[in-house]
């Protein structure tokens, strides 16, 4: 994984009031909850007093409790109460729960994967996707590294051969480009913009990304890392991708189908409709991209690329450079 970086690990509506939740992401168990107040938290899923899962146990007001022996924990993690020791006394400050900085927008928890700071980053989004849209989401586990899954989506090489029935039909097999930009339209954040110029082989050379005309149109697909991807179909239609990290081996897909109908009933068969797309061609990929080896992309795995892989080659240089960077700091 990349330190020091914003997460997307759940939807916001998987956390419910009273009741915590167990998951596995980045490879670790988690416990998530909202106190009182709905603010959620999440922790390391382990009371540091005898390892039971506090997952499994409840929240009293502002604290989770383990089940087993009663001990309960604030959202920073620190013990408020040992129910042995008597309500008066105070626990040892080394009671204390491993518990990660969280954060909630969009309709997304996300948490800091790396060292606590003083000041965080801005959370990752897509501009372009702003509070005049709504969204249907559809979960899916993919069996491989979220970094393969990931790749999938910025590769434009595929198409006419996975998707030859539906976002690939046509058969543009010839793949000018394609072109890739990367930039920092924040401090702490790299957005890769794409966009795709595949035709019909007739004979003539693809153009290489120098060839090609500056774009006078929005991209075609956007990526901020470390797992947020935005496909831009047309004005009022978009389709959002978070690749929440279950462990080195598993991805839960979260595939949200962004639109701007908010008539009840209109607003229901769209979104019907639009989650049985995404669903269609997700499940177009997975078979094959859960066969790719090794799981975990990288620089130099042995692969042969072609110029079309453009935009999986700036993928994987800035992942490597994140990843060391993010190493220097620790």
């Amino acid at each position: 994984m990349i330190q020091n970086q914003w997460y997307v690990i759940l939807e916001s509506n998987e956390i419910k009031m009273g009741k915590p939740i167990g998951v596995t992401r980045m490879g670790e168990k988690m416990v998530a909850w909202r106190d009182s107040a709905g603010k959620a938290a999440v922790m390391s899923d382990l009371c540091p007093h005898r390892g039971v899962a506090l997952s499994i146990g409840g929240v009293k007001g502002d604290a989770i409790q383990c089940p087993f022996h009663g001990f309960e924990y604030d959202q920073s993690g620190a013990c408020t109460y040992i129910p042995a020791n008597g309500r008066n006394a105070e626990p040892p400050k080394a009671m204390r729960a491993h518990a990660y900085e969280t954060r909630e927008a969009h309709g997304f928890v996300y948490i800091w994967w790396g060292n606590g700071r003083e000041t965080y980053p801005p959370l990752p989004f897509f501009e372009a996707i702003g509070p005049d849209f709504v969204y249907a989401t559809l979960r899916d586990p993919w069996a491989t590294h979220y970094s393969r899954a990931i790749e999938n989506q910025l590769d434009v090489v595929h198409l006419p051969f996975v998707h030859r029935t539906t976002i690939g039909r046509g058969g543009k097999m010839l793949v000018n480009g394609p072109l890739t930009k990367v930039s920092q339209p924040v401090e702490g954040q790299t957005l890769l913009d794409l966009w795709v110029f595949n035709e019909k082989d007739e004979g003539q050379k693809p153009r290489r990304a120098a060839e090609l005309p500056e774009p006078t149109r929005h991209p075609f697909l956007q990526f901020i890392y470390p797992n947020l991807w935005h496909n831009w179909i047309a004005e009022d239609i978009r389709v959002l991708v978070a690749f929440a990290p279950i462990d080195n081996e598993n991805t839960l897909m979260y595939l949200r189908y962004y639109h701007k109908i908010k008539t009840p009933v209109l607003r229901q068969i769209n979104e019907f409709f639009g989650k049985i797309g995404n669903f269609v061609i997700e499940r177009q990929d997975r078979p094959v991209v859960i066969t790719q080896r090794p799981l975990r992309s990288d620089l130099d795995i042995g692969e042969k690329l072609i110029p079309g892989d453009g935009p999986i080659i700036a993928y994987r240089k800035i992942r490597r450079e994140l990843i060391e960077s993010g190493e220097k700091r620790e």
